[in-house]
């Protein structure tokens, strides 16, 4: 496999103009609010996963998601490497209790897939071990979703060119070195042994009822816009009528008066004058 699924629909090349993006970012986020509240009312369970290369792009698409919907129905799960009781474990074991409730979308900002990719490249498991993986994922995918969860996973796909030009960026940006680790350059250097660890994965858990999306992110604005429109057109939702609110007046003030507390206020800047 040399190209991921879905390769016939190119990119455009020119990059979308922010104007063009924060306007229809805009609108999709009125729909993430009116489906954040339907899937409360009635109930249902979405999960989401991300995978890709580093680089590709999954923390600016989750954040793009989650930035203007609420917390306590949006839960981001990042797991940190295991710990050494949770190497012992079954496998799935750490991933089961982060799937969903009712009412609730939870979004894997990486997930059990490490299984097929990082910890099987970088050899944190054997390859028996990321084998078998291979052999029953499906198996537990149909189970979550005969259980009633919405399951969507996407894979964001960033080209050999594009994935140098952000690394490189991650280090020379006192902000983004954070999100460079020597795991980071190592997989940079492995591109081709992530490759065939991606085609394995898809011909392994590309199935009916858990199909991969592949997301071309070579332009983040445009992948960003195009994973929100997907979750929205596959997660079957209706509008719920909002009530009308009006703010009611405050309370008189009564017998209150301010405090003369030394109050401990964060010194104010000038701002301006450093423009």
């Amino acid at each position: 496999m040399s190209e991921p699924k879905g390769a016939a629909n190119s990119q455009p090349t020119a990059k979308l103009p922010r104007k063009i993006y924060e306007r229809e970012l805009a609108k999709l986020h009125e729909e993430l609010v009116l489906l954040q509240k339907w899937v409360v009312e009635t109930g249902q369970k979405v999960c989401i996963v991300f995978e890709g290369r580093d680089g590709a792009g999954k923390g600016g698409t989750i954040k793009a998601i989650t930035e203007r919907v609420s917390p306590r129905v949006f839960h981001v799960v990042a797991l940190p490497a295991p710990t050494e009781r949770e190497k012992t474990q079954m496998y799935f074991q750490r991933y089961v209790p982060h799937f969903p409730a009712a009412g609730e979308i939870i979004i894997f900002d990486r997930s059990w897939y490490n299984r097929a990719g990082v910890e099987r490249i970088m050899g944190f498991c054997t390859e028996e071990e990321a084998k078998r993986f291979l052999e029953i994922v499906h198996e537990l995918e149909h189970l979550v979703v005969e259980s009633g969860i919405v399951l969507l996973k996407y894979w964001l796909e960033v080209s050999p060119e594009e994935q140098s030009k952000r690394l490189q960026a991650r280090i020379s940006d006192g902000r983004k070195t954070w999100k460079l680790s020597p795991m980071d350059l190592e997989s940079y250097r492995r591109w081709h042994d992530y490759s065939r660890a991606r085609d394995e994965m898809f011909k392994a858990s590309d199935t009916a009822w858990a199909p991969w999306f592949v997301v071309r992110s070579d332009d983040k604005r445009r992948a960003r816009l195009n994973v929100i429109r997907h979750f929205l057109d596959h997660v079957p939702h209706e509008r719920i009528a909002r009530k009308k609110v009006k703010l009611p007046d405050r309370e008189p003030a009564g017998d209150y008066q301010e405090p003369s507390y030394p109050y401990k206020f964060v010194p104010e800047h000038d701002w301006d004058s450093k423009a």
